[in-house]
């Protein structure tokens, strides 16, 4: 695990480090588009933030080759070295997109070229495990089929939710974070070391995520643009084809006790390569929702447009930051409740929790259209839109004469005066009182 936590910290902070120089980069290289109508900032941003994952991404594996335990992987797998040359061919697509916006079927002809050299080296789905019947081997065509649908409907799901600050990084990390959990507890507690690589690469893709954050949380000052992306999109799909495509079932039986209850256990892993339902679950929905959208509007399904489910949240009145916070407790449940799923399916208390923090996001889903307000005590400690609005002053009697001193005063409603306006009201009695003492001296004088 301390090996794991180095390659994180390292990766991390060279991602970290290398985006503010990448953001500089970007601002002289012009790569700052102008609004378009389906953004949500408001003024232009950077982008190429993908430049400081990849190389973070490019240091993790270095780090992690000269390390005493994963240094074994890179010799006894061919699979590093696979997803290196399928990110790096990704990423340039993306840098290309970022600074000249090529044209989407380029860009899917490029996943799928990029899908395809991992596939060529080693990095493939040999057999499927099925509930109920077992692990299915696949032919080399099936495989490499599967494969690039895979890698092409990750990446483009990634690509889609990309939306907000902060959302694509933050769902990527929550996805790779119980998927780093599930892959290490299938090496280390059942000693297959197949799952080594997709643990390796989920730690990484955690490190990228993580050390790019901080620059684009909301306000961000730098986009990860299509060159991030289309990155971790990859890196997230590779673990999955790693894992499930490359361990076998009949290993795990041995521990589970048949090879149906093993295939069972990998549940939260298999169904990613069907539709990425758990591990990105709503990128997914996002993905499959616009699709359907698009097509029944005669558009192209590339089309970009304000339908996503981060730009419904912020119709229905979510601020910026709470639209991200929910998508993140949706990924969050969905992720990690298929994780804990996957280790004790028998207890009634995971399904019960599931159901009530699904209905705590039902609730918080639906704030917009409530206003909560915070009792008189804690109004301190809220911010103002929680805060009861005090009824308004009513108007002086007419019978009754108004103070001249206070009229017009804005701060009379509330029992406050200004401290100027004191200051001055005193200034003007005094004067009063000192030409009246003026006065009757020289009416005794005379």
């Amino acid at each position: 695990m301390r090996e794991y936590l180095l390659t994180l910290c390292i990766t991390a902070a060279v991602t970290y480090l290398l985006t503010g120089p990448v953001r500089k980069f970007a601002i002289v290289a012009g790569a700052m588009p102008e609004i378009r109508a389906r953004d949500v900032h408001r003024e232009p941003t950077p982008r190429l933030g993908g430049i400081a994952m990849f190389f973070g991404l490019c240091a993790g594996l270095l780090v992690a080759d000269h390390l005493t335990n994963l240094s074994q992987l890179f010799e006894k797998s061919n699979e590093p070295r696979a997803l290196l040359s399928g990110a790096a061919l990704i990423w340039l697509i993306g840098v290309l997109d970022d600074k000249f916006e090529i044209d989407a079927l380029i860009k899917l002809g490029g996943q799928m070229i990029a899908a395809g050299v991992m596939v060529m080296q080693g990095l493939t789905i040999l057999w499927l495990p099925i509930p109920g019947v077992g692990s299915v081997a696949l032919t080399q065509w099936q495989g490499t089929l599967l494969t690039v649908a895979l890698v092409v409907i990750t990446i483009n799901a990634v690509n889609f939710v990309d939306g907000l600050d902060g959302l694509a990084a933050g769902m990527v990390c929550i996805a790779a974070t119980a998927f780093f959990l599930y892959a290490y507890r299938i090496w280390y507690s059942y000693g297959i070391e197949a799952a080594a690589p997709a643990t390796l690469f989920a730690v990484i893709l955690m490190g990228m995520c993580l050390g790019f954050l901080p620059h684009n949380m909301h306000p961000a000052r730098v986009f990860m643009g299509d060159s991030g992306s289309m990155l971790i999109g990859l890196v997230l799909a590779a673990g999955a084809i790693s894992v499930t495509g490359q361990v076998d079932p009949d290993a795990l039986k041995l521990f589970a006790g048949s090879e149906k209850e093993a295939v069972h256990q990998t549940v939260p892993v298999y169904i990613p390569l069907l539709l990425p339902l758990t591990i990105i679950a709503v990128p997914a929905a996002d993905l499959i929702l616009a699709i359907v959208r698009r097509t029944w509007r005669g558009q192209s399904p590339f089309a970009a447009d304000r339908g996503h489910l981060h730009h419904r949240l912020l119709e229905i009145g979510h601020s910026h930051s709470r639209a991200v916070l929910i998508m993140y407790f949706w990924s969050a449940l969905i992720a990690f409740g298929a994780l804990t799923y996957s280790v004790n399916s028998a207890s009634m208390w995971i399904v019960l929790s599931v159901v009530i923090l699904s209905t705590i996001g039902l609730i918080l889903l639906l704030l917009p259209r409530f206003t909560p307000r915070a009792p008189r005590w804690a109004e301190a400690f809220v911010p103002p839109r929680y805060r009861r609005r005090r009824a308004p002053a009513t108007a002086p009697d007419a019978s009754t004469p108004a103070d001249p001193g206070s009229a017009g005063d804005p701060e009379e409603s509330t029992g406050h005066r200004a401290p100027v306006a004191a200051g001055v009201s005193g200034v003007n009695g005094a004067t009063a009182i000192g030409s009246r003492a003026r006065l009757a001296d020289r009416s005794r004088s005379r």
